[in-house]
C-alpha cells in the first residue's frame, strides 16, 4: 500500500478522498490525459503551490498510486459525447459548453404558450403517428391543436428545459415516454375518477404553518418555493405549484424570509422532529445562498439529524451540476460536508421516471456528485405508458444504480385531477415489484409504495388490508400516523375506472 497526502478541503475545495490514478468510468473510452485535454476548460487543475504544501498540513490517507494531475471527475465524460440536442432545429448550432451552461438553459426554457407554439412549429415534422403502428397519421397543426386544448384542460402550466425537450423523439411525440409526462394532449385525457382531488394527500390540512407539512411524528416537509425547472402534468402538488391555469388558481408558496422563519421556528420548537424534506416546488429554484442558508439553519437545530433537498434538476437540467460558473452545486456540497462534520446526513432526492432521461450529461453530473460525497436517491412515479412494464422499470432502476443514484421509491400515481389517463391500477405496481425483486441487488431495489389519499402517508403497496380487483378499491391502515382524527383510520385507493373489468385501459 502506497501512502500519500492530500490537502484538506479548504485548499482544494474537496474533502480527503481515496483517489486512484486509473479512476475511469466503465463508460469512458480512451485515455485519461486525452479526456483531460478535451475538458480543460471545464476542470480546474492543481497549481504548483498546492502540490508543494508541507505534509504536516495534509490529511494522510491510503491511495493506490499517485493522484492524477486534475480532479478525476473528468473521467466521467465519455470520449464520444453525442450532441443530441443538435437534432432539435433551434439548437442545431449550440456547442457542448453552451448547452451545459445553466444560464443558457434558463434563457432557453419553453414556458409560455407562444414559446411552445414556436418550438413545436419549428421542430415537428409535417405529420406524426397517431397510433403506435403508424397506420394513422396526424398533421403537425392537428397535434399542436391537441396540445393547446390539453393545456387548457390541465391543472399544471407548461415549463420545459432544453435538456428535457432534447430527449424527446419529435418524430413520434404522441408515444414518447418523456413527452407523455410533460405535454398534455386533450385527445388522451379521460374523465376523472369521482374521488380525485387537487390535494389528494391533504397536505394543507396537515400544515401547522404555511409551507410546512407535519404528518409523521419525526419528519416534516418544508416547501420554501412553488417553482420547478420543469412542470410534470401529474404533479401531486398541483394545488400550489406553478402558475395559475385555466382550471386552477394556485395557493401561494412564493419564497420569502418571513414565511421561512416561521417554518424554521416551528421545526426548532418540535424536539420530536429528526428528518426534514426541503421541497417545493423544487430546491433547484433556490438560489445558492438560499440553499446554503437553509442548510446551515437546519444543521444548527440540535434535534434535526437528517435533511434532504428534493429536486428534479438532475433529471431535467443535469448540466447545472457540471457548470462551474453556477454556484448551486458547490453550495449543496458545502452544506453536505458541514452537516457530515457534525454527524448529520444530507441527501439530494431526485426524480427520474424513464431510462431515456439519462444521458452522458446525467452520468457526468452523477459522477461529480458521487466523488463530492453527495448522497443521491431517486423517487419515481409509476405512470401508464411511461414506465409501467418490467423491462422499462428494470432498465431505469439499473441505470440509476449504475450511476450511484439509489432507487428509493416507486410511487403509485396520486389521485390528483386531470391525470386519470396516467394512473395505473394497483395490480400493476404489485406485479412489477414481484417480477423485479430478486433481479436487482436488494440495496438497489426501490420500495413500491402508495402515498395514501387523505394524508395517511406512504405504505408499501403490497401491505394493503384488502384489494377488490373487481371494484378497484384497496384499503390501508397507517398506525404510526396519528393526530387530526387519524387514529384507526382506514384509507382507500381507487383504481382508474377504465382499468376495471369490462372497461379497456388505453
Amino acid at each position: 500500500m502506497v501512502f500519500t497526502t492530500l490537502p484538506p478541503r479548504g485548499i482544494l475545495g474537496h474533502g480527503p478522498k481515496i483517489i486512484t490514478s486509473n479512476l475511469v468510468s466503465a463508460r469512458s473510452v480512451g485515455s485519461v490525459p486525452r479526456l483531460q485535454a478535451q475538458l480543460a476548460d471545464l476542470t480546474p487543475t492543481l497549481d504548483n503551490n498546492t502540490r508543494s504544501l508541507p505534509p504536516a498540513s495534509f490529511n494522510s490517507i491510503p491511495v493506490r498510486g499517485a493522484p492524477p494531475p486534475v480532479r478525476p471527475v473528468v473521467s466521467a465524460y465519455p470520449q464520444n459525447r453525442e450532441e443530441f440536442w443538435r437534432k432539435v432545429p433551434v439548437w442545431g448550432n449550440v456547442s457542448t459548453k453552451e448547452f451545459l451552461s445553466y444560464s443558457w438553459s434558463t434563457k432557453n426554457m419553453v414556458e409560455t404558450k407562444p414559446q411552445l407554439f414556436k418550438f413545436l412549429e419549428a421542430t415537428l415534422p409535417e405529420e406524426v403517428p397517431y397510433d403506435k403502428s403508424g397506420t394513422r397519421m396526424q398533421s403537425r397543426d392537428e397535434f399542436i391543436k391537441d396540445v393547446f386544448e390539453g393545456i387548457t384542460a390541465a391543472t399544471m402550466a407548461v415549463r420545459m428545459t432544453p435538456y428535457i425537450l432534447s430527449r424527446i423523439n419529435w418524430n413520434d411525440p404522441r408515444h414518447d415516454p418523456i413527452a407523455r409526462q410533460f405535454i398534455p394532449l386533450k385527445s388522451r385525457m379521460i374523465a376523472d375518477h369521482p374521488k380525485l382531488t387537487l390535494d389528494s394527500l391533504h397536505e394543507e390540512a396537515d400544515s401547522p404553518v404555511k409551507g410546512l407539512v407535519h404528518r409523521y411524528p419525526d419528519k416534516a416537509l418544508f416547501l420554501p418555493t412553488s417553482v420547478c425547472p420543469t412542470y410534470c402534468t401529474y404533479c401531486t402538488r398541483s394545488y400550489a405549484v406553478g402558475a395559475d391555469t385555466a382550471t386552477v388558481s394556485k395557493a401561494s408558496l412564493k419564497p420569502g424570509r418571513r414565511r421561512w422563519e416561521e417554518a424554521l421556528a416551528y421545526i426548532a420548537s418540535q424536539p420530536q422532529l429528526r428528518d426534514i424534506v426541503v421541497s417545493g416546488g423544487d430546491a433547484y429554484y433556490l438560489q445558492a445562498e438560499q440553499l446554503a442558508h437553509l442548510g446551515e439553519r437546519l444543521t444548527a437545530i440540535p434535534h434535526i439529524r437528517r435533511f434532504r433537498f428534493a429536486s428534479k434538476g438532475l433529471a431535467v437540467a443535469p448540466g447545472r451540476v457540471l457548470d462551474r460558473a453556477d454556484p448551486w452545486t458547490d453550495a449543496l456540497v458545502r452544506v453536505s460536508d458541514g452537516a457530515r462534520r457534525v454527524g448529520k446526513a444530507v441527501a439530494w432526492h431526485t426524480h427520474f421516471n424513464h431510462p431515456n432521461e439519462i444521458s452522458w450529461v446525467t452520468e457526468a453530473a452523477a459522477q461529480r456528485l458521487f466523488e463530492e460525497g453527495v448522497t443521491v436517491r431517486n423517487q419515481s412515479v409509476l405512470l401508464r405508458g411511461v414506465n409501467d412494464d418490467v423491462e422499462t422499470m428494470g432498465a431505469l432502476v439499473r441505470g440509476l444504480a449504475d450511476n450511484n443514484i439509489f432507487p428509493y421509491y416507486v410511487y403509485q400515481c396520486d389521485m390528483v385531477k386531470s391525470v386519470e389517463h396516467l394512473r395505473t391500477p394497483l395490480r400493476t405496481i404489485l406485479d412489477l415489484e414481484a417480477k423485479l425483486r430478486g433481479s436487482i441487488a436488494g440495496f438497489m431495489m426501490p420500495s413500491f409504495v402508495v402515498d395514501l389519499p387523505g394524508g395517511g402517508g406512504k405504505r408499501l403497496a403490497c401491505s394493503y388490508e384488502s384489494y377488490d380487483r373487481a371494484t378497484g378499491v384497496s384499503t390501508y391502515t397507517a398506525p404510526a400516523v396519528t393526530g387530526r382524527d387519524k387514529e384507526n383510520k382506514v384509507y382507500e385507493y381507487y383504481d382508474p375506472v377504465d382499468s376495471l373489468p369490462g372497461n379497456t385501459a388505453s
